[in-house]
């Protein structure tokens, strides 16, 4: 997948972040940078970006930081940890993640972020915990159906998969 200059590759689909219009600026060496311009559709009631968005962006910045060392592994979120400093502007000015791969193991990577605003001041800030996964096929082609049977009364075993 390409982002929206065509610049660089999160090397994945990601509807969701697709969505929130993140832009990949860095994915090499332990470090990423993303750049997000808040819609207004990603504020709050104050007028100010969601948490929820700034989380978004938070975790995916560290999952880039720990997959620019192993380009070709995806990872999975095993533990967040964000704290907010202050408000991260709704103005449609641009925010930047920008991450570190603090340290890792053959399965792990220990990483941070920190959300900047546009003129340079510390936003939000999280640690986060990734494991890191083979990437598998996803989609209709790659899943079993599932059919319930008749009559099952145990949860164990009320699901069969189906070829």
């Amino acid at each position: 997948m390409s982002d929206q200059q065509g610049d660089l590759s999160f090397g994945a689909e990601i509807p969701f972040v697709a969505h929130l219009g993140f832009v990949l600026e860095q994915f090499d060496g332990g470090e990423s940078a993303i750049r997000y311009q808040p819609k207004p559709e990603h504020l709050n009631s104050f007028s100010v970006t969601h948490g929820g968005a700034i989380m978004t962006l938070l975790d995916v910045t560290m999952a880039v930081a720990a997959r620019s060392v192993e380009k070709g592994m995806g990872v999975v979120t095993i533990e967040m940890k964000t704290s907010f400093m202050q408000p991260a502007p709704g103005d449609g000015t641009a925010l930047t993640g920008k991450g570190r791969l603090i340290y890792r193991t053959a399965t792990l990577a220990f990483t941070e972020a920190t959300l900047f605003d546009a003129r340079g001041r510390a936003c939000a800030h999280a640690t986060g915990t990734f494991k890191y996964v083979r990437r598998l096929p996803t989609g209709p082609a790659s899943t079993q159906a599932l059919q319930v049977t008749p009559g099952a009364t145990s949860s164990a075993n009320s699901v069969v998969p189906t070829d």
